[in-house]
């Protein structure tokens, strides 16, 4: 159990700090149209914090657990290392089109291939994984809720006004794309 417990705080920590990177390297810049974000950053913000900590508290406060085993605990371990692991990857692969606030390049372009052929939305998908493994590794109904929740209504959020901007900026052949793709769980959702 001690060797889970230095996994989780590793991987919180990696996970801590690939966000603060993220939201201080990875901002639009001044050629960018960047009044499309409408406080989904700020928002997320909130949300993933918030789920963090209430979740973790939550789990102390209360006991009501998902598992008496313990693979709960590695499966949640493990989905938090592939969540922030993958979510890195998908970053890396957008290039200079990932900021952390919605915006549209000057020469912006649909991804397609590679993660984005099956979903439209894999960051979030895999940030989703990261607070699902966060649920998972808590042990507890109302942590994994607490961990889950908030940052899907936020992303969910987000994602309505990402796809505003890029029908606005792309039409119909975005359009064409989303109806070929799911926003977050491949061929379900």
């Amino acid at each position: 159990m001690k060797t889970l417990q230095i996994l989780f705080t590793i991987s919180m920590s990696g996970w801590f700090l690939s966000e603060i990177l993220y939201k201080n390297i990875l901002k639009s810049n001044e050629k960018d149209k960047k009044n499309k974000d409408k406080s989904t950053l700020n928002l997320l913000w909130i949300a993933i914090p918030f789920s963090i900590v209430s979740s973790v508290t939550i789990s102390y406060l209360i006991k009501f657990p998902i598992s008496d085993e313990l693979w709960i605990y590695y499966l949640g371990i493990i989905f938090l290392y592939v969540g922030i692991i993958f979510r890195f990857i998908i970053i890396r692969s957008l290039g200079k089109y990932f900021t952390v606030d919605v915006t549209i390049r000057e020469d912006h372009k649909i991804k397609k291939e590679g993660f984005y052929k099956y979903l439209r939305h894999p960051s979030y998908a895999f940030s989703l994984l990261t607070s699902l493994g966060l649920g998972l590794y808590l042990n507890n109904w109302l942590s994994l809720v607490l961990a889950l929740v908030p940052p899907f209504i936020a992303f969910s959020y987000r994602i309505t006004i990402e796809e505003c901007a890029l029908v606005e900026q792309f039409g119909e052949e975005y359009l064409e794309y989303r109806r070929k793709t799911k926003k977050l769980i491949p061929f379900i959702y």
